[in-house]
């Protein structure tokens, strides 16, 4: 590998690691839907049964 990787000014060693980032700030945002939402629909008050779906 070195052979490959010296006459081209690549470097032979793995690079370091790095730390880790930083959750995307809408995984950050609670799950709870916000009144500032115009799109945002509550949820049912009943639980759907998947079984008489069609």
């Amino acid at each position: 590998m070195r052979d490959i990787l010296t006459p081209i000014g690549e470097p032979t060693s793995p690079p370091g690691l790095m730390p880790a980032r930083a959750l995307p700030l809408w995984e950050r945002l609670d799950a709870t839907l916000s009144e500032d939402d115009p799109q945002a629909q509550p949820a049912p008050e009943y639980e759907f049964d998947r079984r008489i779906a069609w």
